[in-house]
């Protein structure tokens, strides 16, 4: 089952006015179909009765994983950290014990599914996500590598693989890891995010968070090697 409502749509082919189903909240568990429709986009189809005219709708979507532990807000362009809810944070006191992520993008939405039902830790992802777009970097001759995405985990062969869209022209670059990766990342996040795992609400990880996260990390180191110095 999931939570629609219906609204009028001025169909931007013909300009009459339809009615499109749209879906503001979904439960894999109660409905066994919606997950694929969600991640092939069907649910976000639009196909105008009177012209036919075909389009992809952008809206807000929740999506409610209570099995997996995980919810993930897909609110297009969204700019802010943290989206609270205080009253419903309250009312439920087990969603105090999931994780709660906002997206601004479709494609951030898809990997957030597949990074929580992996049982990753999509802090660590970022983490490693960063810190691999900057060797693929330097070794594609300092080209800029921005947009990524977890594209495949497989722990019986103990890699992980990312998908990068690299230049200007966004080629698509994949590039896998050793988990060992993943694991010296998840130790830096237990170290210098765990204020960030206490947030309430949804709160958005992302590359800019990654980075902040990195430069506690650094900032940490360059403070040791300072102390060091001034012990000797």
């Amino acid at each position: 089952m999931s939570d629609k409502v219906i609204k009028a749509i001025v169909c931007p082919g013909c300009g009459e006015l339809s009615k499109a189903e749209i879906h503001t909240s979904i439960n894999p568990a109660r409905d066994k179909t919606i997950r694929k429709r969600v991640l092939d986009g069907e649910l976000f189809d639009f196909r105008c009765p009177s012209c036919g005219y075909t389009a992809k709708l952008n809206y807000p979507l929740l999506y409610n994983d209570m099995k997996n532990r995980f919810m993930v807000y897909l609110i297009p362009k969204i700019d802010r950290f943290q989206l609270c809810d205080n009253d419903l944070e309250n009312k439920y006191s087990n969603l105090r014990n999931i994780n709660k992520r906002i997206v601004p993008t479709f494609n951030a939405f898809k990997e957030k599914l597949f990074i929580f039902e992996s049982g990753l830790d999509d802090m660590a992802v970022e983490l490693t996500k960063l810190a691999i777009s900057q060797t693929v970097s330097k070794k594609l001759g300092n080209i800029e590598v921005n947009e990524g995405y977890l594209s495949m985990y497989d722990r019986e062969t103990n890699t992980m693989g990312f998908t990068y869209f690299t230049g200007k022209d966004k080629e698509p670059y994949v590039q896998t890891a050793r988990l060992e990766i993943y694991g010296k990342s998840k130790g830096i996040i237990d170290k210098f995010a765990y204020k960030d795992k206490k947030l309430k609400g949804f709160i958005k990880i992302d590359r800019e968070w990654a980075e902040n996260v990195l430069y506690r990390y650094k900032h940490f180191r360059h403070m040791e090697k300072v102390r060091k110095l001034n012990e000797d």
